[in-house]
């Protein structure tokens, strides 16, 4: 996942059809996101509800400073696996709610990040801007996911918003052991935050402001096996960081020219995995809790960033894949691959196992992580997606979705390849116990309507099951949010406007 285009979401902010007419919204009184007129005249569900298929995996290690899996970030666990081991909705008389998050003079919160407390409760961090669209912040939330009401909020401090790439400040976060928030701000320091049923409160604040300097920013937040929360920033400083007291342990600079623009990842041999502009490497912490790299593998970054991207160079956090791999896909011309690194300390023979063309020649991109099981990986295109305006008046972008298994002797062979899903770009998620495959899509409209849907995709074959409208118009464009899976099986989309939700009726 990437950072947010400042200029498709001011954009929003001219928006009056069907937005400036509706009234204020109380937070205890949720408002649907606003749909632009078009709705009866398309198809609000499409295809058949599907039948639960259980796909074996290896179990993903549970970090023990994280909160359970599959509800502790925004790639759901340590891995960034992207996948559930519960299960979704099935598309059996699907019901669509949302709630709206903006104003009237500012009506785009897109939802970047969300958690799930042990309550079930949405810990949620919509973006808000301000009026003048020159501030912004992460506001987080506290949602009950029945009723999707409001129960609490806190204001992160507002930064001013940068021509260009630009997302505030705490889009990245995660959830630790005790259900507490880890989260960085404009101010560059990490808050840890904890709440009950009505309030947030923040318990700590850890200055990172000699480590980061003033024209840099923290990018994500991750914990390794032992406890040492490990940062990064988006001009390519990794630290460390010891929670509890508060003490900062060591930091590596990464090569001039070489970026940080997505997560990070951790398994349970100790390794931490991150993917710079240029190459991926693995982390080890040394005696003192520092970081040290263990081993750095350059990949083509390309030499232009392609439409759909922010940056060059990878688009995807690094993905742990059972007890053997970690993946990312690069930014080659004339098709990108997807590559998987052998991820131990030490190899014999190549550490990059395998190498796989996806998408159409000059017509291929992802800027979103890469869905995968201990063998299988499942990567989206997402080229062509410039702005908000790209999906405007019934527009869409390049279609593609593809799964790659990684055989027994390390190999790697291309299982199937769908062409006419077009993913904008939602960071999609799979349900390992019932084999779906769920994304966020936009199909071309003749009729100038824009419709987005919540879509589901056998794993086994590649078979769209089903799409159920979600709503219409751009304040249901997710832009770069990803879907969730609560633990009740809803499933969540961040989009512009907030949050919608679709579950199946009981």
């Amino acid at each position: 996942m990437r950072r947010l285009v400042v200029a498709a979401v001011v954009a929003v902010l001219t928006l009056g059809t069907g937005i400036a007419s509706v009234s204020a919204r109380d937070p205890s009184n949720p408002v649907p996101v606003p749909r632009t007129p078009g709705a009866s005249r398309v198809a609000a569900f499409i295809g058949a509800p599907a039948s639960a298929r259980p796909v074996e995996t290896r179990a993903i290690a549970q970090n023990p400073y994280m909160s359970p899996q599959e509800w502790a970030g925004v790639h759901n666990d340590t891995y960034a696996s992207d996948t559930y081991f519960t299960g979704g909705p099935l598309g059996r008389k699907p019901v669509v709610s949302s709630t709206w998050m903006g104003t009237p003079k500012s009506p785009a919160a897109v939802v970047v990040g969300m958690t799930f407390d042990q309550a079930g409760r949405i810990v949620a961090g919509p973006i808000i801007l301000d009026p003048d669209a020159e501030t912004a912040n992460v506001r987080l939330t506290l949602i009950e996911p029945g009723t999707l009401r409001t129960l609490a909020t806190l204001d992160l401090p507002k930064e001013h918003m940068t021509a260009g790439q630009f997302r505030p400040s705490g889009a990245y976060f995660y959830q630790d052991e005790q259900y507490r928030t880890i989260i960085g701000t404009a101010e560059r320091s990490i808050w840890v935050v904890s709440h009950d049923a009505g309030s947030f409160t923040v318990e700590k604040k850890i200055d990172l402001t000699n480590v980061i300097p003033p024209s840099d920013k923290i990018e994500a937040l991750q914990p390794d096996f032992s406890g040492r929360l490990w940062f990064t920033s988006a001009k390519g400083a990794v630290g460390t960081v010891d929670l509890t007291s508060g003490k900062t342990l060591g930091w590596y600079h990464m090569p001039a020219g070489e970026r940080i623009v997505n997560g990070h990842s951790a398994d349970e041999t100790g390794g931490v995995f991150i993917a710079s502009t240029a190459a991926m490497y693995r982390f080890d912490a040394d005696t003192a809790g520092a970081p040290a790299v263990t081993w750095r593998e350059p990949y083509d970054p390309g030499r232009r960033q392609k439409p759909g991207q922010v940056d060059i160079g990878t688009g995807t956090t690094p993905t742990v894949m059972g007890d053997d791999y970690v993946t990312i896909a690069d930014n080659a011309d004339p098709q990108m691959h997807v590559l998987v690194y052998r991820r131990a300390r030490t190899v014999t023979g190549p550490r990059l196992a395998c190498s796989v063309p996806v998408f159409a020649p000059y017509g291929g991109d992802t800027e979103n992580s890469l869905v995968a099981t201990d063998r299988s990986i499942v990567v989206e295109n997402n080229y062509g997606y410039v702005s908000t305006d790209t999906t405007q008046d019934g527009h869409t972008t390049m279609p593609g979705i593809t799964r790659i298994d990684v055989d027994a002797n390390g190999s790697c062979h291309t299982v199937w390849n769908r062409e006419e899903v077009s993913i904008p770009t939602v960071v999609t998620k799979m349900s390992v116990a019932n084999g779906l495959i769920y994304t966020y899509t936009k199909p071309y409209n003749e009729n100038g309507i824009d419709t987005w849907y919540f879509t589901a995709i056998d794993f086994r074959t590649g078979e769209v099951k089903w799409s159920q409208l979600a709503g219409t118009g751009i304040l249901y464009n997710n832009h770069y949010a990803p879907v969730y899976l609560g633990p009740d099986g809803t499933l969540y989309a961040g989009v512009l406007g907030g949050i919608a939700a679709m579950r199946d009726t009981p």
